[in-house]
């Protein structure tokens, strides 16, 4: 799919916009004790900033697995995205598919808590490189 330059900011401001709201949904699954939704919705705030990056730069893929060696191949390691971050990233997508098809998975409260504080650091840094265009 080929997008005009127009259509391609609204997308990405979209998909920015959706991974800031995934915030509210997360803290309400938190305060309704459904951790394991919690910690899938973290995760795919992370994939919506980064499909928002990745369409920033042209880069267009259905899987998650590709989208983050994407990621990880031309902004952590090629020095312009803190390490840290494809860190959390990984984490992320290892706790949501443990959440998402292992058998009687839980998630701590406290855990859960620090894992949406760290997706909305990544978040904000996504949205830096967006903005900044590294």
């Amino acid at each position: 799919m080929t997008l005009k330059d127009e259509e391609r900011e609204v997308l990405i401001k979209y998909r920015l916009d959706q991974a800031k709201e995934t915030e509210k949904v997360v803290d309400l699954l938190i305060d309704n004790n459904e951790l394991s939704t919690a910690v899938n919705r973290i995760y795919y705030g992370m994939f919506y900033a980064l499909l928002a990056l990745a369409l920033k730069k042209n880069f267009e893929t259905s899987k998650h697995e590709q989208l983050i060696g994407w990621f990880n191949k031309n902004f952590i390691h090629a020095g312009k995205v803190d390490t840290k971050y494809g860190k959390t990233l990984s984490i992320a997508y290892k706790n949501r598919k443990k959440g998402d098809y292992d058998a009687f998975v839980s998630f701590d409260l406290e855990d859960v808590k620090l894992m949406k504080s760290e997706m909305m650091e990544f978040i904000h840094e996504i949205e830096k490189a967006i903005i900044y265009e590294t």
